[in-house]
């Protein structure tokens, strides 16, 4: 990534994605809220934002074209445990096939998470 993406330089970009892949290394506080997200980026965004549903499918469609999963599962609603309508709808449009999100949810979770957990234990 070089240059910008919807308006912001691709750097933050990527510290995004690298702030979920620490998230998702480790077994406590895995799980981030949308808003919490926004307060840890680089750049200035609310979590209202359509700009950082983009930024979030970006990072999903990516990790899951290099075999690691939908990364973004791990961001949520601040009051709940599960990622917005946008989170299945990107799942779907990759091809990944369910009725039950929230059984999708699980074993998305359970894909990212041990993945980033083998990988930290190898290195």
């Amino acid at each position: 990534m070089i240059g910008h993406i919807h308006g912001f330089v691709a750097s933050d970009w990527i510290a995004a994605k690298r702030l979920l892949i620490e998230r998702a290394r480790h077994r406590a506080s895995q799980l981030i809220s949308y808003s919490d997200l926004v307060c840890q980026l680089p750049l200035s965004i609310e979590a209202s934002d359509p700009r950082l549903s983009y930024l979030l499918d970006e990072i999903s469609r990516d990790e899951y074209t290099e075999g690691r999963g939908f990364l973004t599962v791990l961001v949520v609603h601040k009051y709940g445990s599960r990622p917005g309508a946008g989170f299945y709808e990107m799942a779907r449009g990759c091809g990944a096939d369910f009725d039950d999100e929230e059984e999708f949810n699980i074993r998305a979770f359970n894909e990212v998470t041990g993945y980033w957990r083998r990988t930290t234990a190898q290195s």
